[in-house]
């Protein structure tokens, strides 16, 4: 891996950031799941920090890397998307289904405010983004198939069932799933 790969963009630190966590996942979702010493030394690289234990399948994909936080022991699934350009925090012992994607960007709802400020990147004009951190807690399950949107928090011990679209906070130790998720059952 280059080590100047942002080179070309003018410096940009948040591009470099960028750049660099598409090499690391490049080589990541290229080494074999078996290779845990390789998989993790990448995976220290491209984390902002992480528990001592951790399994995290590929193909993985994530937009800066060093905005996601796995606590001790998680497990993160194959076809897993987070959008970290906030920073994501998942508590220990807590289960990511496959095809789960995490969401911490999102844009202004009207065309002028999106495109009011413009941030030019090798001649491509990027829209206005705002951010915001998506926390899950310690022992939480979260089924396949299921979006979780910017600013959301998911508490320790819930369940959320596959395909839900999760838009709001989930107390802990609840049941939720639907589109939008909702609370089917709480204190389990």
């Amino acid at each position: 891996m280059g080590e100047n790969s942002a080179g070309n963009y003018g410096g940009d630190p948040l591009v470099a950031r960028i750049c660099r966590c598409s090499e690391l996942l490049l080589e990541l979702n290229g080494t074999p799941n078996g290779e845990k010493e390789r998989r993790n030394t990448l995976l220290t690289q491209l984390l902002g920090g992480r528990g001592e234990r951790l399994c995290v399948r590929s193909p993985f994909y994530a937009n800066v890397g060093g905005n996601i936080f796995l606590g001790e022991n998680c497990f993160i699934n194959m076809n897993c998307t987070f959008l970290d350009d906030d920073r994501i925090t998942i508590g220990d012992y807590t289960l990511i289904a496959p095809d789960v994607k995490i969401y911490t960007a999102f844009h202004p709802m009207t065309p002028e405010a999106r495109w009011e400020e413009k941030h030019i990147v090798d001649g491509f004009e990027f829209p206005v983004t705002h951010t915001a951190p998506v926390t899950i807690g310690a022992h939480v399950w979260i089924g396949g198939g299921t979006i979780i949107l910017p600013g959301v928090s998911i508490g320790d011990g819930c369940v959320v069932g596959a395909g839900s679209l999760v838009t709001r906070d989930i107390p802990a130790g609840s049941v939720a799933c639907g589109s939008p998720c909702r609370v089917v059952r709480e204190n389990i």
